[in-house]
C-alpha cells in the first residue's frame, strides 16, 4: 500500500513540475510582442493551407499509402481544427487551474474525435516542442542546469524517445487498429492510476475540511526515502558531478543511472506524445537525489531537445504530425492556461482538485471504454460489434461532458469575477 501511495505521490509530483513549466511557458509567449508575431507566422499559414489545400490533398490520397481512411482525420476538416482548439482550451484551463498537467487528456480527446492514436501522439508531441521553442526560458534557468548530467540523460533520452516512435510505427504498419489499442491501454494505465490516486487524495483532504491551496499543500522536492542515497553510493565509472554550486563537493552519480533514467523519459515521450517532462522532475529529484533547483532547468532543457527529436525524427518524417491540429491545440492551451491560473484567486482549491481528479478519471473511462471495440476488431474478445461500439460511445460521452463541464464552469467563474479580478481582490 505504501508503495502505492509513493508511486501515486510521484506521478502527481511530475504532473506538477510540467504544469508549472507550461505556465511559465505560456506567460513568457502571451508577454512578448515578438513571441506572438512568431506564433502569428506559424498559425496563419497552417490553417489557410489546410483550408485551401488540405481537403482536396486528403481525399487524394493513394491507397498505397492506406488512402483517406488510413489517415482519417489528417485531411483538414473544420470540425477536426474547432475540436483540436477545444482540446487545447480544456487542458489549459485544467493546468491553469490545479497546476497539475492538462495534457493527459489530449491524446484520449484527439482519438475520440476520430484522430488516430499514432496521429494523436506525433500532433502533441509536436504541439508540446513549438511551445518550447516558442517561449524558451533556458536563457533564464541556465545557471541551473548541470551540462554533463543533462548531456548524459539526453543519451539515454533520445535512445528511448526513438525506441517509443519506432514500437509506435511498427505497430500501426503491422495493423493501425492494433497501434490504437496499444496506445489506448498505456493511456487507460496510466489515466486510471493517476485519476483514482487524485480522487482518493480529494476525498481525504475534502474529509478534513479542504483547507489546502488550488495546487496543493505538498512541496515538491521532498525526500522519499534513501533510494537516491543507495544510487548514488554505487560506484560505476565513469561518474557525473552535480549540485556542486549546492551542497560543497557537489554529489556523484553513476551514468548508468542517467541513461537508463532518461531512457524510461524518452520511452514514454515516444510513445504517449507527453514529452517525459511530467516524469523527469520526480525521477530527477526522488530516485537520483538531484536538488529541485537542478532539476527545473534541467528539466526544460531536456523537453525542448526530447519533444524536438521526438516528433520531428520519430513522426513528422513518417506523415505522423497533423500540423493544423497541433496549431489549434496551442492556440486553445495558451488561452486556457491564462484563464485557469486567474481563477484559481477566487475559487477554493479543494473544489478545483475534485473537478481535476473527475478529469483525469473521465480520460480513463473514455479510453477503457474504447478498448474492447479495438479489441474485437481484431478478433481478440468475443463481444458483439454493438456493445463495442456503445460502450465506445458511453466513454466519448462522458469524457467530454465531464472536461466540457469543467470547462463551462472555469469560463463562467471566471466572468463572473471579472471584476473581482481586475480589481486584485481574491476570495475562495
Amino acid at each position: 500500500m505504501n508503495f502505492f501511495k509513493q508511486l501515486g505521490e510521484f506521478m502527481m509530483a511530475g504532473a506538477k513540475a510540467h504544469a508549472k513549466w507550461e505556465i511559465e511557458t505560456s506567460n513568457t509567449i502571451l508577454r512578448s510582442r515578438k513571441r506572438l508575431m512568431i506564433f502569428a507566422l506559424l498559425f496563419i499559414p497552417v490553417i489557410l493551407g489546410g483550408i485551401v489545400f488540405a481537403g482536396d490533398a486528403g481525399k487524394a490520397l493513394p491507397d498505397i499509402i492506406g488512402g483517406k481512411e488510413a489517415y482519417n482525420p489528417a485531411f483538414y476538416s473544420t470540425f477536426i481544427f474547432i475540436v483540436s482548439i477545444f482540446v487545447g482550451l480544456g487542458a489549459g484551463l485544467i493546468t491553469g487551474c490545479i497546476g497539475a498537467g492538462g495534457g493527459f487528456i489530449i491524446a484520449p480527446a484527439l482519438m475520440s474525435a476520430g484522430v488516430k492514436g499514432i496521429l494523436a501522439v506525433g500532433t502533441d508531441l509536436f504541439h508540446i516542442f513549438a511551445k518550447a521553442i516558442m517561449g524558451s526560458v533556458i536563457h533564464k534557468k541556465l545557471g541551473n542546469v548541470s551540462v554533463p548530467l543533462a548531456v548524459v540523460f539526453l543519451i539515454g533520452a533520445l535512445f528511448g524517445t526513438t525506441a517509443g516512435g519506432l514500437i509506435n510505427r511498427v505497430l500501426y504498419n503491422l495493423n493501425p487498429v492494433l497501434s490504437d489499442a496499444f496506445i489506448t491501454s498505456v493511456y487507460s494505465l496510466m489515466l486510471g492510476f493517476l485519476g483514482f490516486y487524485s480522487m482518493f487524495d480529494f476525498i481525504k483532504v475534502w474529509r478534513k475540511g479542504g483547507n489546502v491551496s488550488s495546487h496543493g499543500e505538498k512541496s515538491e522536492g521532498t525526500e522519499m526515502g534513501s533510494l537516491p542515497k543507495t544510487l548514488q553510493s554505487i560506484n560505476i565509472p565513469p561518474m557525473v558531478t552535480f549540485d556542486a554550486d549546492i551542497t560543497p563537493g557537489g554529489h556523484k552519480i553513476s551514468w548508468v543511472f542517467l541513461v537508463i533514467s532518461g531512457a524510461f523519459v524518452g520511452l514514454a515521450a515516444g510513445i504517449m506524445g507527453v514529452g517525459g517532462g511530467f516524469l523527469t522532475f520526480p525521477i530527477f529529484v526522488y530516485v537520483l537525489g538531484v536538488s529541485s533547483m537542478t532539476t527545473v532547468g534541467t528539466d526544460i532543457f531536456q523537453i525542448i531537445f526530447t519533444a524536438g527529436y521526438g516528433s520531428i525524427a520519430q513522426y513528422a518524417i513518417y506523415g505522423f504530425i497533423f500540423y493544423t491540429l497541433a496549431m489549434g491545440m496551442l492556440l486553445g492551451s495558451l488561452l486556457g492556461i491564462q484563464i485557469g491560473a486567474l481563477v484559481t484567486k477566487v475559487v477554493s482549491g479543494i473544489t478545483i482538485r475534485g473537478f481535476y481528479a473527475l478529469s483525469i478519471l473521465a480520460g480513463f473511462v473514455n479510453r477503457i471504454f474504447a478498448l474492447p471495440s479495438k479489441l474485437q476488431s481484431m478478433d481478440l474478445i468475443p463481444l458483439s460489434k454493438e456493445l463495442c461500439m456503445t460502450l465506445s460511445d458511453i466513454g466519448m460521452y462522458l469524457f467530454f461532458i465531464t472536461v466540457g463541464g469543467f470547462g463551462v464552469w472555469v469560463i463562467g467563474t471566471f466572468l463572473m469575477n471579472l471584476k473581482t479580478l481586475k480589481g486584485g481582490e481574491a476570495h475562495s
